[in-house]
C-alpha cells in the first residue's frame, strides 16, 4: 500500500514531474536515490521510494537493503540524522508532516474545483471534534459508559441477590470450623462473585468494546489532548488510561505507545489511580448496592479530581518536555455486536477462570484465619488510622491489606466474615470511605510487578508510597467533609 501511495503521489498531469519535498529533505532523497541506482540492487521497488523509506527508518526496507548493501544503509542513517538536526524532530515525523502538507494542498484544490458532498460520517466527525461540542460529547461518552455500567449492573445484581436470598452465613459459635469454612467461605465466595462481580463487569466490557469499535474513542483522546497536557501528557495517553478502567496491567503495558519514558512514567502513575474492574467491583459492590448509584458516580468524579491534582504535582517532580500528538483516526463505523460480544467474553472469562477460584479459595482461607485469631492483632495495630482517622471498623486495616493482593479481596473478605448483607455491619458513610480508600490505595501485586518491570524499583516504590499516602489523607478528609450529607 505504501508503494502504491507513493507512486500515485508522484503521478500528476505531467507524468514526468515528481512532487518534491522541502529542500533539506529533497536534496538528501536525491542523493540517496542516486546511490541506490548506482548500486544496481534490483530491490523490486522504485529507487526513490526506497530512499524515502530508508530516511524514515522503515525496519523492513532497511533489512532488505542491508542484505544487498550496508553502505547504502549507513549513508541513509547519516542523511536521516542530518534532517533531524535541522528540524529537531525524528526524520519520519518530518517526512510525514510534508506529506500531510501536500495532501492538504491537493484537497483544498479539489474543493475549489468542484462541490464535494460531505458524508454523514464526516459531519459526525466534525461534531465530535468540535472545539466546544466535542468536549461535551467526550464527557458524555465516558460518563455514559460508567452510568450504563451502574444502572444495568445494579438491575442484574438485585435480581441475582434475590435468587441467592437463601444464603445466610452461619454463626461460628453454633457450627464447626469445617462447616464455617465451606459454607461461609467457599460458597459465600461463589455468591459474592455471581451477585457482586458479573452483573457490573460484563456491561462495562460490552459497552467499552462497542465504543472502541465505533471509532469514537480516538476522537475522545483527540479532544482531551489539551486537558492531558495539564498533567504533562497528550491525548494519546487517554487510551491507556481508559484501558486502566478495565485492568491496570495491560494499560501500563500499553503506555509504550507514548514517545518518551517521562510520558510513560507519568501515564503509568495516573493509571494506578484508575478504578480498574477489580476496584469497580469494590465500588459497586459496596456503594452502588448498599448506598446509591449516585454516590458511586461521585467516587469516580473524586478519583478523576485526585488524578488531575496528583498529575500536576508529578509534572513538577518529573522534569522534561511533553511531545505533540500524532495519531491516526479511523472513520466512524457501526460497531459489530458479535465482535463486541467476543471481546467482552475474552475479557470476562479471566474473571470466571481466575477470579472465581480465588474468591472461593480466598474466602475459605479468610474464614480459617479469622477463626484461628490471626487477623485481630493486625487490625488492632492499624486501628489509629482505620478507626480514628478514617472512621472505619477495626477490621478495615486487614481488609485493605488483603486488597493490596487483589482489589476484589476487599469485598471478598467482608463477605467472608459478615455475609452478603454488609449493611448490618457498616454504615453508609463507612461504605463510601472504605470504597474510596480501597480505590486510591496501593495497587494490586500484578500492577506493582508490571511497574517494576517497566520502570524499576525506585519508580515503583515511589508510586506505591504516593498511593498509600493519598488514600489515607483523602479518605480522612472526605470522612469529615461528607459526614453531614450521608
Amino acid at each position: 500500500m505504501e508503494v502504491a501511495t507513493e507512486i500515485a503521489f508522484n503521478k500528476t498531469k505531467n507524468k514526468n514531474t515528481t512532487i518534491e519535498y522541502g529542500a533539506e529533505v529533497e536534496n538528501r532523497i536525491k542523493k540517496l536515490t542516486e546511490l541506490i541506482q548506482s548500486k544496481n540492487l534490483n530491490l523490486g521497488y522504485p529507487s526513490r521510494w526506497v530512499a524515502i523509506k530508508l530516511l524514515e527508518n522503515d525496519i523492513e526496507i532497511r533489512k532488505l537493503v542491508e542484505s544487498k548493501s550496508k553502505d547504502v544503509v549507513n549513508t541513509a542513517y547519516d542523511l536521516a540524522r542530518e534532517i533531524e538536526d535541522i528540524h529537531k524532530e525524528p526524520s519520519f515525523a518530518v517526512i510525514a508532516s510534508e506529506r500531510y502538507f501536500f495532501a492538504n494542498q491537493f484537497a483544498h484544490g479539489a474543493q475549489l474545483q468542484s462541490d464535494i458532498k460531505i458524508t454523514f460520517s464526516e459531519k459526525l466527525d466534525r461534531l465530535v471534534t468540535h472545539r466546544v461540542f466535542g468536549y461535551f460529547i467526550s464527557a458524555l461518552v465516558v460518563g455514559g459508559l460508567l452510568l450504563w455500567t451502574f444502572v444495568v449492573g445494579d438491575f442484574f445484581s438485585n435480581l441475582l441477590t434475590s435468587a441467592f436470598g437463601f444464603f445466610h452465613p452461619i454463626n461460628p459459635q453454633v457450627a464447626g470450623p469445617i462447616v464455617i469454612i465451606l459454607w461461609n467461605g467457599a460458597f459465600g465466595g461463589i455468591v459474592a462473585g455471581v451477585t457482586l462481580v458479573l452483573p457490573f463487569v460484563i456491561p462495562f466490557y460490552l459497552m467499552l468494546s462497542l465504543i472502541e469499535n465505533s471509532g469514537i474513542l480516538t476522537r475522545v483522546a483527540f479532544m482531551m489532548d489539551s486537558a492531558m497536557h495539564k498533567i504533562g501528557l497528550h491525548g494519546k495517553a487517554l487510551i491507556p488510561m481508559i484501558l486502566g478502567y478495565g485492568c491496570n496491567v495491560p494499560a501500563i503495558e500499553s503506555t509504550r505507545i507514548l514517545e518518551t519514558r517521562r510520558e510513560r512514567l507519568l501515564a503509568a502513575f495516573a493509571i494506578t489511580f484508575a478504578p480498574c474492574a477489580a476496584r469497580t467491583i469494590v465500588i459497586l459492590g459496596l456503594v452502588a448496592v448498599f448506598v446509591s448509584v449516585w454516590w458511586a458516580l461521585a467516587l469516580y468524579a473524586i478519583d478523576i479530581l485526585v488524578m488531575f491534582i496528583l498529575g500536576r504535582i508529578a509534572l513538577k517532580v518529573v522534569p522534561g518536555e511533553t511531545s505533540g500528538l500524532i495519531m491516526e483516526m479511523h472513520t466512524f463505523k457501526v460497531p459489530s455486536l458479535s465482535v463486541a460480544a467476543k471481546q467482552t467474553w475474552s475479557r470476562t472469562k479471566s474473571l470466571i477462570y481466575v477470579v472465581f477460584p480465588i474468591y472461593i479459595i480466598g474466602s475459605a482461607l479468610i474464614q480459617g484465619l479469622y477463626a484461628l485469631g490471626f487477623l485481630t492483632p493486625i487490625a488492632n495495630f492499624l486501628a489509629p488510622i482505620t478507626v480514628i482517622w478514617l472512621g472505619l471498623p477495626v477490621i478495615a486495616g486487614v481488609v485493605l491489606i488483603f486488597g493490596a493482593v487483589r482489589k476484589e479481596f476487599t469485598l471478598l473478605m467482608l463477605v467472608a466474615l459478615f455475609g452478603t448483607n454488609l449493611a448490618a455491619v457498616l454504615t453508609p458513610i463507612q461504605f463510601i470511605i472504605l470504597a474510596l480508600v480501597s480505590m486510591l490505595f496501593i495497587p494490586c501485586l500484578a500492577t506493582l510487578t508490571i511497574l517494576l518491570r517497566e520502570f524499576g524499583w525506585k519508580a515503583t516504590a515511589s508510586i506505591a508510597l504516593a498511593n498509600i499516602i493519598t488514600a489515607i489523607i483523602v479518605g480522612g478528609i472526605f470522612y469529615r467533609l461528607i459526614g453531614p450529607f450521608v
